[in-house]
């Protein structure tokens, strides 16, 4: 009876906190309100020319990535409008009647959690970006140059590409890149102080249209250009700095020499970069920066550019960001190590810094594959033209203990490349395995005795 009486006062209680027979009605989104392709809740509903209606998002993936020209309840071939490049987007009209349905549903069931949906920004036409782009290429001319108007246009341009991504593909299609990197060559020839806000602002908006195509990074990679570029890199706001080194590493992957030796050739630039991997802004710029150090390294032939990379420190900075970095800048500033070290001055420097072997052979099979394979052919360089009578180099490295890494590695596997420089460290060390301990005593402390 007691028992009885225990359940029925739990019954009661959790009725009244409202745990035990209240049933929630689950929502059905209507039918009229769904895409025939997701079945979610449209945002966007558009009507194609067969009459079927569509959340935006969705049929234009179906189009553009898809490849389809027709419709995909009725496969109706979609009607297009317009001429030339126009003509490959079908007619999506937007369904002002649906979207205002579909808000006023929301708003009815907003208890249940729904928010309203926003009402969305009619996208840019075909034709309306060819006219703004035609107004930029006017604008910025050098006999009629109006850095203003051009600048306005240009942030025009930025926010409507910033607000979808259909818009940002709009204006790839009608050659955005090509009409930009255009406007600052002009801009740059103008030698004006005022042009140097618009430059600004056109340099910022390229980077929402990177990769850019080859005939925009041949423009950008003007003498004229790259001057204007290095100058930002140097002298421009944190913001402006970024821009420059996401740009110019997009020129650079060309990997044109002629490019390269220009780039070299200009005051200031190398030491911006450098500057820009000594002190960071973010991630995204120490990694820039030094893809487009690594593409100058490997693209240079002369002896005076070569120089130039060991004159700035950038052996010893490269080494000690080695020391405490993510895996991405780890294998991109290795990579830059290794490259410098495929001249003479760089081996020197190398060598003379004291941190050098310990931190390479701390990276052998640590961070990726690839790290390993860089940090084996900068130890193989630095080991292979051991000159001194003492072998300082190859003594610290087995004591850091590169002979057990090396031979793991040939046992765990690696590249034949590799494989040839780790065997031939070996061989280096081996000589030298009397005036070191191997294996550090030390190891063996906690075995203990099978009899």
């Amino acid at each position: 009876m007691i028992a009885t009486w225990r359940k029925k006062r739990t019954e009661k209680r959790v009725t009244k906190r409202g745990f035990m027979k209240k049933t929630i009605k689950e929502l059905v989104i209507p039918i009229q309100f769904t895409c025939p392709i997701s079945l979610d809740l449209m945002k966007d509903p558009v009507t194609l020319s067969t009459g079927i209606t569509y959340d935006r998002e969705n049929i234009e993936k179906w189009i553009n990535e898809g490849g389809n020209q027709t419709c995909p309840i009725t496969n109706q071939d979609l009607k297009s409008y317009g001429s030339g490049i126009s003509t490959i987007d079908p007619v999506l009209i937007p369904n002002h009647n649906i979207r205002k349905m579909i808000q006023q549903w929301c708003v009815e069931n907003k208890e249940h959690g729904i928010d309203r949906i926003p009402t969305p920004r009619i996208p840019i036409s075909s034709s309306d970006v060819s006219e703004l782009l035609a107004k930029i290429t006017n604008s910025s001319k050098l006999e009629m140059q109006d850095s203003r108007l051009c600048e306005e246009l240009v942030t025009r341009v930025k926010n409507l590409a910033s607000e979808s991504d259909r818009n940002k593909c709009c204006f790839v299609t009608n050659g955005i890149g090509k009409v930009l990197s255009s406007a600052f060559l002009e801009l740059s020839k103008g030698k004006n102080a005022k042009n140097a806000s618009t430059e600004e602002v056109i340099l910022s908006t390229l980077t929402l249209f990177l990769p850019l195509d080859v005939k925009s990074k041949t423009i950008l990679g003007s003498i004229s250009s790259l001057r204007c570029i290095a100058w930002f890199l140097k002298n421009g706001s944190l913001s402006s700095r970024r821009n420059a080194v996401l740009v110019l590493r997009d020129i650079m992957k060309m990997e044109e020499q002629e490019k390269v030796e220009i780039l070299l050739n200009i005051e200031g630039a190398l030491e911006g970069l450098v500057k820009l991997v000594k002190e960071p802004i973010c991630p995204n710029t120490t990694k820039a920066s030094l893809l487009t150090i690594y593409h100058m390294v490997i693209n240079s032939s002369s002896q005076s550019s070569r120089s130039r990379f060991v004159d700035v420190g950038l052996v010893e900075l490269l080494i000690e960001l080695l020391v405490d970095c993510d895996k991405s800048i780890c294998e991109k500033a290795l990579g830059v190590l290794d490259g410098i070290l495929s001249y003479e001055e760089g081996v020197k420097r190398a060598y003379n810094y004291a941190l050098s072997v310990p931190v390479l052979v701390k990276k052998l099979l640590r961070v990726s594959d690839l790290a390993t394979e860089f940090s084996v052919s900068i130890l193989w360089k630095i080991c292979k033209n051991e000159n001194n009578g003492d072998c300082g180099v190859l003594v610290e490295a087995l004591q850091v203990g590169a002979f057990q890494k090396l031979l793991l590695m040939l046992q765990v596997g690696c590249s034949e490349i590799t494989k040839e420089k780790a065997s031939e460290l070996l061989k280096l060390l081996n000589v030298h395995r009397d005036r070191a301990e191997c294996v550090d005593s030390l190891d063996f402390k906690s075995l203990k005795r099978t009899f």
